[in-house]
């Protein structure tokens, strides 16, 4: 091998939206990223990470879709055609087409429209957060998209108390999965589970289609879609029937529980199980499980979340623990919102300050539709599209990509590779991959602050997001010293230096071979009710809260049915090669993807396996493979979501079969609501 090509190792951070935020032990040649594994600087990830990153992090890196060098669009939205550009000519562009704008209908009318591509505290909303708020530009509430129903959830009867660290579930007596496909999105759960169930614990799945982890498990509830608050309510109601609540503890640490449970008595068992289209024993058997068991862990996922009872659900499932009394011990509680551990100082990093007074907020779930509205004031004028592939992740896809063909929108995208979204862009800014820049994770998922450092150096000409928005600060004439910000500030800005748990170190300071837990106080484990409680007024678990009366209209959980004239609930879970839309582009994501369908659902319509179907419903149609299996319960199908337009031939994908309408709480997406009917083409 030549001098300067040897093989080298070094160690990152997995920065994808995914609970588990894995360390890394990278593979360099040449210059390139020709490896990804797991390591065990994280203890959580213990050497293990998930197929997805390993087999494609690379071509993600180096592969032909790689964004090098700026350009600029040639052609009409949509189609590709693109010229190379200078840096200085991209930044004039942008600051001709922003201005042009704000000078026409005022900052507001600058959207920037980003996501959760890099999980990263500096990729992921830093320097391009200071940008757009001395711009003025619109304010975006990203959490409807996914995870701010289930957050404010949690949040409205817990306020910002971490739940239960994941790794505690190995000594749990009973662990309910509920809506947590594990083995594709919460990867390092399942050993905890594997663990547990071999010193003998109970296992048991709460989800629509039999998982990979759901054929260990002691029990399957193949629930409907959307009936989870139901089941909950239920359960709840039975643990009272069978004298398992724990009166003590609802007196010391509950406000709000006769009230929930004035609620939940409503259903019964019977009741639930017709809606809920489970057997009755079920819930009876569940309901016993969880009343002997201790500790008793409950580790939902997103899934729940996706729905218009998305939020009353979480609700409902996070009270159980604290009508049982399960909190408090370790292992036993709910896993939910367990980042809450890290002193993140958001307001410093993204200089909230510098917001102007009565700068108006949308919700990300409605850019796609006011980008179409001609009566909004302002109008959106401008869209710069970051961390974010919104074409293949937004519901309602053809308005999406209506939207985006409006000519008198000016479109920046900034991003690691040409994707669906992209290609309707007038400017594209080719960005960094988080293997080429520093940065700083904390996880959502568990409770391990980490650093990285490159691991290669950026590759074309394409630049970290900080150093992208410091020099468009530049270009617009921003003089405040905050946008001069190295990383390395920007990093010791992330994070709150002082807390004790940081050792007197500076967040920029911390070792990049190891991850730093932060526990209770510096040395005890985080043990919900024991050494971290309720951050809210009250103090309390409020299952009956006062806040979401008045910000959502539901003082307590409530179930609303979905009505629609079509027979089948869609629904687009995570996928096995694809974080959201990350890695689409790879080939393994290719083909005309699949629908999982239920033996007596396909042969009412005269489908076998392998045939290609058409899936519609009134806002579009797309053509996928049949595959069937009676994993999936009838009534109910399954694609994947995060699908590239590349692996349609109708020019959509099931995004555009997917609703618009709001979730319960946080004004969150419903994609699980899709209700559709499939035919043999």
């Amino acid at each position: 091998m030549p001098d300067g090509q040897a093989s080298i190792t070094k160690p990152s951070v997995c920065p994808l939206d995914c609970p588990d935020t894995c360390s890394l032990d990278v593979t360099v040649e040449g210059g390139k990223v020709t490896g990804v594994r797991g390591s065990t600087a994280n203890p959580l990830t213990e050497g293990v990470v998930c197929n997805k990153v390993s087999r494609y992090y690379p071509h993600f890196v180096h592969g032909e879709g790689r964004l090098t060098h700026p350009l600029k669009r040639v052609g009409r939205r949509g189609e590709d055609r693109f010229e190379r550009i200078s840096w200085d000519e991209a930044l004039d562009l942008v600051h001709d087409g922003l201005t042009r704008a704000i000078d026409a209908h005022g900052p507001q009318s600058v959207v920037p429209l980003a996501y959760a591509g890099p999980h990263g505290m500096l990729a992921g909303g830093s320097m391009d957060f200071r940008f757009f708020h001395q711009m003025g530009a619109t304010l975006l509430d990203r959490g409807p998209m996914c995870g701010g129903v289930k957050g404010e959830a949690f949040v409205s009867i817990y306020g910002a108390m971490p739940g239960t660290p994941p790794e505690q579930g190995v000594g749990a007596e009973l662990i309910i999965v509920w809506s947590n496909n594990v083995t594709v999105s919460n990867l390092h759960f399942i050993r905890t589970i594997n663990r547990a169930k071999a010193a003998g614990a109970k296992i048991v799945v709460v989800d629509p289609k039999r998982i990979k982890a759901a054929d260990q498990a002691d029990m399957h509830v193949a629930i409907r879609p959307g009936t989870d608050v139901v089941l909950a309510f239920a359960l709840a109601a039975e643990l009272e029937r069978i004298g398992a609540f724990d009166q003590a503890f609802i007196e010391r640490w509950a406000s709000g529980a006769e009230e929930f449970m004035e609620a939940a008595r409503a259903w019964t068992v019977e009741r639930a199980a017709e809606t809920c289209g489970i057997p009755e024993e079920q819930i009876r058997t569940l309901a016993a499980w969880y009343a002997e068991a201790s500790p008793a862990l409950i580790g939902m996922g997103n899934g729940m979340e996706r729905n218009q009872n998305g939020g009353n659900s979480v609700r409902a499932v996070a009270a159980l623990p604290v009508l049982c009394g399960k909190w408090g011990v370790r292992g036993g509680g709910v896993i939910a919102k367990v980042g809450a551990a890290v002193p993140k100082t958001v307001a410093k990093l993204q200089r909230t300050d510098l917001i102007p007074e009565g700068t108006r907020r949308m919700n990300i779930m409605d850019v796609p539709a006011n980008m179409l509205r001609d009566d909004l004031d302002p109008k959106v004028a401008a869209v710069f599209v970051y961390n974010h592939n919104p074409i293949a992740v937004f519901p309602d896809q053809a308005q999406v990509m209506q939207a985006f063909s409006r000519e008198d929108i000016f479109v920046v995208g900034c991003e690691v590779q040409m994707t669906d979204s992209m290609r309707y862009c007038d400017v594209i800014l080719p960005a960094c991959s988080h293997f080429e820049h520093a940065d700083i994770f904390p996880a959502y998922g568990q409770t391990y602050l980490q650093r990285a450092d490159p691991v290669i150096a950026p590759v074309g000409e394409a630049l970290p997001n900080t150093e992208i928005f410091r020099r468009l600060a530049a270009r617009f004439g921003y003089t405040d010293p905050c946008f001069a910000a190295t990383d390395v500030e920007l990093m010791d800005e992330a994070i709150d230096g002082a807390d004790p748990r940081l050792g007197g170190l500076r967040p920029s300071e911390l070792p990049v071979d190891r991850a730093l837990n932060m526990t209770a106080d510096g040395a005890q484990e985080i043990v919900p009710f024991a050494t971290v409680f309720p951050k809210n007024a009250s103090g309390k678990a409020e299952l009956a809260s006062d806040w979401m009366a008045q910000a959502r209209g539901f003082r307590v959980p409530a179930y609303r049915p979905v009505e629609s004239t079509y027979p089948l609930a869609l629904i687009t879970p995570s996928s096995s090669h694809r974080t959201n839309a990350t890695f689409g582009g790879h080939a393994a994501s290719d083909g005309v993807q699949a629908l999982e369908i239920n033996p007596a659902d396909a042969a009412a319509r005269g489908i076998e396996e392998g045939d290609r179907v058409r899936v519609h419903n009134d806002l579009g149609e797309t053509v996928l493979r049949a595959v069937l299996t009676d994993a999936v319960r009838p009534g109910t199908v399954f694609s994947a979501k995060g699908t590239w337009m590349r692996t349609s031939d109708t020019g959509l994908t099931v995004n555009a079969l997917l609703p618009t309408h709001k979730a319960d709480l946080c004004e969150g997406a419903c994609f699980n609501d899709a209700r559709v009917e499939v035919s043999k083409v």
